[in-house]
């Protein structure tokens, strides 16, 4: 697992629980985020406190609107468009 799969999932796990008062589900590459019971809201705190976290926000960087299906997904996405270091 790469570090930024490894903050991704801690970022998920950590706004789930918020979000939901229990523990997170296990996300596999192949769960789908719609299926992970968090709400629109959620996914948007998310994305949010990626960037506090990571420092960047793959969604404005992108050229084109893409919307993750999975978690794989979700995380190749990041990974893709994160900066250089």
């Amino acid at each position: 697992m790469s570090s930024l799969e490894n903050e991704i999932r801690v970022v998920f796990n950590e706004t789930w629980e918020t979000q939901n008062q229990s523990e997170a589900p296990e996300l596999a590459n192949e769960t789908v985020l719609l299926e992970t019971g968090l709400d629109s809201l959620g996914f948007a705190i998310l994305v949010s406190e990626l960037e506090d976290q990571l420092g960047f926000d793959p969604f404005t960087l992108a050229d084109d609107a893409f919307y993750p299906r999975t978690f794989g997904e979700f995380v190749a996405f990041y990974d893709k468009h994160k900066p250089a270091a």
